[in-house]
């Protein structure tokens, strides 16, 4: 057992499956860069990456270090993804879109070696490292030129050779790879360290659940920055499997369609609004996407009108999953639960032991505390996912101790599950409203709303009132100007699907709905703004 063991632990790590692919599939399609219409081979891939290997060790990269991201969706991006696991060192890409103040919290929390960004965030992450205590070995930008304070990347990797670089010590499985940074939508972002294992067998959940192999080709339009963009057949996965990536830095649904024509794309990845603008444009223009094996959504799940228009303009194969940071996914919606499961988050992946307890003011349920499978009764959903979850969160002991127990991480999101244990996300434990001593889930309140069809999209959350406790509030992003305030109304009192105390009290019409970068509705941030609409009397009463 001893050999099966170190075998075992040195041998069932990411980066010895992509060198067999690799050494399998040399000549092979890896990557492709349609903006410029640029292939690599799974030779190429390798050799860049190794190039930027020797580079960073003959500058002092130590196994154990962590090399920073502020990147879009680009070839240098897979190149370094890659470079970390050859090296022994940490991924650790952030968001592109966050300011210096934010960025120069997760510099001084996981103080990398070097910091790699695109010509376009050169500013930002200059900017953090003004503000940092740690201080950076190294900057490198793509597609900048070398000054006094950065390096370009052409000119870092300039010297260096393709030989497969030195590693200091055999691979482990339960070294860490990646660390991603949860959005921090609700206090200060936490680094959730991914081991190796957990990276091999989050592509394996892909290759089990669409399936993925590698006669395939994934375009992730979400950023991979993401757990959603670098494991749902994005880098992760992808190179795993022997399949092909397309690379979509930023998304353009146009440019999307035409791809899946072009490259013959077999899996699309993208949110929900993603899927809505690529419908649109396919109602549009009609492009051949004969090729697409599916189309996989995450971050939110899919009301039941928007996935029959999907399955009826796109394509019938809609995958969804719901899950983590910390997990990956963890429910999955597979075509033929759909469209009769949609609006749920689906059932537990092969793997994963994903319930719905009990919540209690003043202390949190036991994992077999469950609520009833009876579609009604709200509870937590608590995730036991052992393949794709560290448990831990990096260098913060309190926030592990809060979020994980007893083998689940408790994700503050309420649900009901029926008969089949299929999930019906509901709301968070911080959005839910309470109006005269009843609990509202503003989800709920979405989904009715969008049944409507001079409703595009809506976002419900509540302000304060002396009698009530809350009011129901929404804000519409109209399909049609002719909708108004007491057609809504009418609306909402005449639908079976919505008790009249639930209904909205208070509307207001917007161009667009506030967003985080994985798809999700900042129902935190709607609610600050619906105080201040309030303050300044630009909500409409009905």
């Amino acid at each position: 057992m001893t050999q099966f063991k170190e075998i075992f632990e040195s041998r069932y790590t990411w980066i010895e499956g992509f060198m067999r692919n690799v050494r399998r599939y040399s000549s092979k399609v890896a990557m492709i860069d349609p903006e410029n219409d640029f292939k690599w081979s799974y030779s190429d891939v390798n050799a860049n990456t190794n190039k930027l290997c020797n580079a960073l060790i003959n500058d002092g990269l130590k196994k154990g270090d962590v090399l920073m991201m502020n990147m879009y969706n680009c070839p240098e991006f897979a190149f370094t993804y890659v470079a970390c696991h050859k090296t022994q060192t940490v991924c650790c890409p952030v968001s592109f879109r966050l300011s210096p103040g934010e960025m120069s919290f997760n510099i001084d929390d996981s103080k990398p070696f070097a910091i790699l960004c695109n010509k376009e965030t050169k500013e930002i992450v200059l900017g953090a490292i003004a503000i940092s205590s740690h201080k950076p070995k190294r900057i490198i930008v793509v597609g900048g030129m070398t000054d006094d304070e950065i390096v370009s990347y052409d000119d870092y990797i300039s010297e260096s050779n393709a030989d497969e670089p030195k590693i200091e010590a055999p691979y482990n499985i339960y070294d860490e790879t990646s660390r991603l940074y949860t959005s921090g939508t609700t206090g200060k972002p936490k680094g959730v360290s991914l081991t190796s294992i957990n990276e091999v067998l989050s592509s394996h959940d892909v290759m089990i659940h669409f399936p993925m192999s590698y006669k395939d080709v994934s375009m992730n339009t979400t950023p991979w920055f993401h757990r959603g963009g670098l494991h749902c057949a994005g880098p992760g996965p992808a190179f795993y499997a022997g399949a092909t990536i397309v690379i979509m830095s930023k998304f353009d649904s146009q440019a999307a369609l035409r791809y899946v024509d072009r490259y013959k794309i077999t899996f699309l990845i993208g949110v929900p609004t993603v899927l809505e603008e690529l419908a649109d444009m396919q109602e549009r223009q009609g492009f051949d996407l004969s090729a697409l094996k599916g189309i996989v959504t995450m971050g939110s799940p899919l009301e039941r009108s928007a996935c029959i228009r999907y399955q009826r303009v796109l394509t019938p194969n809609i995958f969804n999953g719901y899950g983590t940071t910390e997990t990956f996914w963890n429910t999955f919606l597979r075509p033929f639960d759909l469209p009769d499961n949609a609006g749920t988050a689906g059932a537990s992946c092969i793997d994963d032991d994903v319930r719905v307890v009990k919540v209690y003011e003043d202390h949190r349920a036991e994992p077999d505390e469950v609520v009833a499978t009876d579609g009604t009764e709200v509870g937590e959903v608590i995730i036991c996912s052992p393949a794709k979850s560290p448990y831990i969160y990096f260098g913060n002991e309190e926030e592990t101790e809060k979020k994980y127990y007893k083998d689940f991480i408790y994700t503050n999101d309420l649900a009901t599950w029926d008969e089949n244990q299929f999930i019906t996300i509901v709301g968070r434990k911080d959005d839910m409203i309470i109006s005269s001593g009843e609990n509202i889930y503003p989800t709920e309140i979405e989904a009715v709303l969008n049944m409507h069809p001079k409703v595009k999209d809506c976002i419900v959350t509540a302000v304060p009132d002396k009698v009530r406790g809350q009011l129901v509030t929404a804000y519409i992003v109209a399909a049609d100007s002719s909708l108004t305030p007491e057609e809504l109304d009418n609306y909402c009192k005449n639908s079976p699907d919505i008790a009249s105390f639930k209904r909205p009290r208070y509307y207001r019409f917007t161009q667009q709905i506030p967003f985080n970068s994985t798809g999700k509705k900042l129902h935190v941030k709607i609610k600050e703004t619906a105080l201040v609409d309030m303050k300044n009397g630009l909500l409409y009463k009905v």
